[in-house]
C-alpha cells in the first residue's frame, strides 16, 4: 500500500535544524500516527511522503515556504504589562494565546524590560529549514470517522 490521501500513516522521524541539532523525534514506542493529506503535518513533509511504502527511509529538507513559513517582522511587537493583567508569572519563553488580525495565534514572550514586553507570533522554527529522517512504518486506511474528523482516532482521543 503506499501513501496517498486519507491514508493512516505510522513514522519514525527525526528533526534537526541546519546547523545539525536535534529539535524534535519519534520513538519506536510512541511513532508519529498521523491522516494523510488533512493538513495534520507541514507541507513539504506531506508531500515528500506521497507515494511512499512501508518500510522507506528517506531525508528531506522542507525549506519555509513549505514548513512553518518565513519569519515575519510584523508578528513581534512590544506591549505593556498591563496587558497580561491577571497573570503572575511572565518569564521569557512563556507561550500565550493571543487574537491576532487572522484569528487566534500563539505568541512568546521574546523579551521584557520593565512594563514592556516583547512578544513574537511567528512559529519557533519559521524561517528554519526542517531536515527530517524518516523510516515509514505502517499505511492503512482511514475509517470513515477518521475522515469526518480529519484526523485519526486510538488511544487518548476524547470522541
Amino acid at each position: 500500500m503506499k501513501i496517498t490521501e486519507n491514508s493512516v500513516v505510522s513514522i519514525l522521524y527525526k528533526l534537526s535544524n541546519d546547523a545539525g541539532t536535534i529539535l524534535d523525534q519519534s520513538t519506536e514506542d510512541n511513532p508519529l500516527i498521523y491522516l494523510h493529506g488533512q493538513g495534520n503535518i507541514v507541507i513539504g513533509l506531506e508531500n515528500a511522503l506521497t507515494g511512499k511504502t512501508i518500510g522507506d527511509t528517506l531525508d528531506i529538507t522542507v525549506t519555509p515556504d513549505e514548513g512553518y513559513g518565513n519569519r515575519e517582522d510584523y508578528m513581534v511587537e512590544t506591549v505593556n504589562r498591563s496587558m497580561f493583567e491577571g497573570l503572575d508569572e511572565i518569564s521569557i519563553g512563556k507561550q500565550f494565546h493571543a487574537e491576532g488580525n487572522t484569528g487566534p495565534v500563539v505568541v512568546t514572550v521574546t523579551k521584557i524590560e520593565g512594563d514592556e514586553i516583547t512578544i513574537d507570533g511567528n512559529h519557533p522554527l519559521a524561517g528554519e529549514n526542517l531536515n527530517f529522517a524518516i523510516e515509514v512504518l505502517a499505511i492503512r486506511e482511514a475509517t470513515e470517522d477518521e475522515l469526518t474528523h480529519g484526523h485519526i482516532h486510538g488511544p487518548g482521543c476524547q470522541h
